[in-house]
């Protein structure tokens, strides 16, 4: 009797893994084909189903790199600089605003924290003529600032939430003991909360740097300047509207603008379980 449900349990449990690798292979198939893609004749990309290219055309990559009016390092530098300090911006202004709904108390704090989550239910497309017509008359427009400066705003009510999350499970009594040893509210966040934060903190700016490294409709509303485009927005020019594109080319450059999002995941994916595993802790 025992063997027999030792043997059902095995069963299961290869059925379980096998189901768990069919699932998947499905999922990380548009990777493979795209894979693929990136090293086809473009003649066989749209035409052949097999994933194996009849030959491979590695020169995509070389004649891609270099195919637009602009080398592509250029684009990586841009989306390089939008990423970079929007995130830092993220970081910054989210822990703080996370900090003061979590740990201070004032007045209207509850109302203020209800009008921030309700924000989380606007449409970003209802805001955008407004916001649009706002930094247009700034003079914003064609730069990098409406891309950069809302992130140093606490824009993103989403990270303020996952931090709020966190920092509400942190023990209040190390914010008395600082109180006693004379430390201000300013340094009980710098010195305190933010090193036992990194958790949080490091979840917040993975998926930051993910969501806005692949943004391409707030560098396309904002940026004109060939010079100033990010990497999606580059990746754009390799579709002609005359149905001469180079999708070989457009192709292997998505697999190179892949690498730094693959690399920073693949870095930093412990911050990530173990922020989400701890933020929804009481």
């Amino acid at each position: 009797m025992r063997q027999r449900r030792e043997a059902q349990a095995r069963r299961g449990r290869l059925l379980k893994h096998a189901f768990l690798i069919a699932a998947s292979c499905v999922m990380l198939y548009p990777l493979f084909w795209l894979l693929s893609a990136s090293v086809k004749p473009e003649n066989e990309i749209f035409t052949s189903l097999s994933l194996w290219p009849t030959v491979f055309q590695f020169d995509n990559y070389t004649k891609g790199w270099n195919a637009l009016p602009m080398s592509f390092s250029v684009f990586y530098i841009n989306s390089a600089i939008v990423t970079g300090l929007s995130v830092i911006g993220n970081l910054l202004s989210c822990s703080f605003a996370a900090y003061a709904f979590a740990r201070l108390r004032f007045n209207g704090r509850n109302f203020f924290f209800a009008l921030m989550m309700l924000t989380l239910m606007i449409p970003y497309h209802v805001v955008l003529i407004p916001q649009y017509v706002e930094f247009l008359k700034l003079g914003w427009v064609n730069t990098y600032l409406p891309l950069i400066v809302p992130k140093f705003l606490a824009s993103d009510v989403f990270f303020v939430f996952l931090m709020i999350q966190f920092f509400r499970q942190l023990p209040r009594e190390l914010d008395e003991a600082a109180e006693i040893d004379g430390c201000s509210p300013f340094k009980i966040y710098w010195r305190i909360i933010l090193p036992l934060s990194l958790p949080a903190m490091g979840t917040a700016a993975i998926f930051s740097f993910i969501w806005i490294w692949e943004d391409f409709l707030g560098p396309l509303i904002y940026l004109n300047d060939i010079k100033t485009f990010t990497v999606p927005l580059a990746l754009r020019l390799f579709v002609d509207s005359q149905g001469e594109s180079a999708f070989g080319q457009m192709f292997a450059m998505s697999v190179t603008s892949l690498v730094p999002v693959i690399i920073f995941f693949v870095l930093f994916q412990k911050l990530i379980i173990r922020g989400i595993a701890t933020t929804g802790m009481k």
